[in-house]
């Protein structure tokens, strides 16, 4: 991943140079196991430990040779040591060193990701909170319908959230797995017992079975889970960009002191870090699908996945790094207008409280189709003269003979709406 979309912490992970500590790591571990089993002697593999390593430059050397890369690295790293160096890559197949290295990254990779999700939750919590009872007009199809608010929606985002970093604990359970069972995954030429030690030590698990590599399925099943976090993250961003739009400005993203909008309208203040966030998300969902082709390979391994993964699980685990972050900053930081949203409110003459007026009509006697064949033409006539929707039904004989002045009052009370939002944030813990 470009410089720009990621964050220095994540990226230090995907570097070449950590990959092959990774790999080094996988390696001195199963020789300490095989010491365990009384094979490799002890004092060779407190040599190994003590001073295997690897020039970074000597590994691409001898690949340019080998034209494989692990058989360069193991090379390599021989020549940094003694006669010890018989028994680096021990009874390993390439996938062995590969797939368990990988799952020992992704869980570092995980570890920076699931705490960014917290950290956002709350993030949320505390707007949902701050904004429980700031009234605005929900939408549906885009049009006004009926009265909710902000903390309402920040609630509806944290209770998604919360879902998604279920999800993602599961993934990254899933996906943290080593495998040392050789070739065709039979443990020809190496116990067990080397694969579950290497594993313990490196804090994944060991698979159940495998072939010569570690089935797909699992990285899918990652790569969906971390495009579905992704795609939450564009779903709120698209709503304050909506809500951003200057015929509403019900929130703004932050304008910084200096910040420029564009460069031919000075005027303008664009929501450009959801629009971000909205164009990256795109780039996830596509290593999606790519993820998914991985899950077929030929028989016991071929090598098809390989340089896929080499691009998408550490673009997608830098990129969802920057986006929670920079979203987590815009959410925080977010400019809200109460006084707009009221303001909103009484822009579309009061229609929005038609379904109030049906349902006391309803409560008078009127069935529903009568109550409903009464109020639609007036909440019409309100749209196209611009008059106030209570005015008309004031006016209107078949709904005065029943109502009084103040029962058509109260229909127009936003209050209403909102009498039950205590009830929905004790449900969701927010007290």
């Amino acid at each position: 991943m470009i410089e720009r979309y990621s964050r220095p912490e994540m990226r230090a992970i995907w570097t070449e140079e950590n990959k092959f500590k990774a790999w080094l790591e996988v390696e001195i571990c199963a020789c300490e196991a095989w010491a365990e089993l009384g094979v490799i002697p002890k004092e060779d593999v407190a040599l190994l430990r003590q001073n295997a390593t690897f020039d970074m430059d000597r590994i691409y050397e001898i690949e340019l040779e080998t034209r494989h890369d692990v058989i360069a690295f193991t090379r390599a790293v021989s020549e940094s040591l003694g006669a010890e160096r018989k028994w680096v890559h021990y009874g390993l197949t390439s996938t062995d060193v590969v797939d368990t290295a990988l799952g020992y990254l992704l869980k570092q990779a995980n570890e920076i990701l699931e705490r960014d999700l917290v950290s956002f939750i709350d993030i949320l919590r505390n707007k949902a909170i701050e904004y429980k009872d700031t009234a605005m007009m929900g939408r549906t199809h885009g049009v006004h319908a009926e009265p909710t608010t902000f903390g309402l929606k920040m609630a509806l985002w944290y209770e998604e959230m919360k879902r998604n970093l279920e999800r993602f604990k599961r993934a990254a359970d899933n996906v943290q797995f080593g495998k040392i069972s050789g070739a065709v995954g039979t443990y020809a030429n190496i116990d067990p017992f080397v694969e579950e030690f290497v594993c313990r030590k490196l804090g994944t698990s060991p698979a159940p079975i495998s072939t010569q590599t570690l089935q797909r399925d699992r990285h899918a099943e990652y790569m969906a889970t971390l495009a579905l976090i992704a795609t939450s993250l564009d779903k709120f961003a698209t709503e304050i960009r909506a809500l951003q739009k200057s015929e509403f400005r019900e929130v703004e993203e932050a304008f910084a002191k200096g910040q420029k909008g564009s460069s031919a309208m000075p005027h303008k203040r664009n929501p450009i870090g959801c629009e971000n966030i909205s164009g990256l998300s795109r780039v996830i969902r596509g290593h999606m699908l790519s993820a998914y082709e991985n899950v077929t390979l030929w028989h016991e391994r071929d090598i098809s996945h390989s340089s896929v993964e080499r691009v998408i699980l550490p673009d997608a685990t830098m990129l969802l790094n920057y986006m929670l972050n920079r979203f987590g900053n815009i959410v925080k930081n977010l400019t809200v207008f109460p006084e707009n949203m009221k303001r909103n409110m009484e822009r579309t003459f009061g229609v929005p409280f038609s379904g109030r007026v049906m349902t006391k009509l309803i409560d008078k006697g009127f069935s529903r189709e009568q109550a409903y064949d009464t109020v639609q033409p007036r909440a019409m006539q309100a749209w196209e003269t611009q008059r106030h929707f209570r005015d008309i039904i004031e006016e209107t004989p078949e709904i005065t003979s029943v109502l009084t002045k103040e029962e058509i009052e109260d229909a127009f009370n936003p209050s209403w709406h909102l009498k039950h939002v205590d009830t929905i944030f004790t449900k969701l813990g927010l007290n």
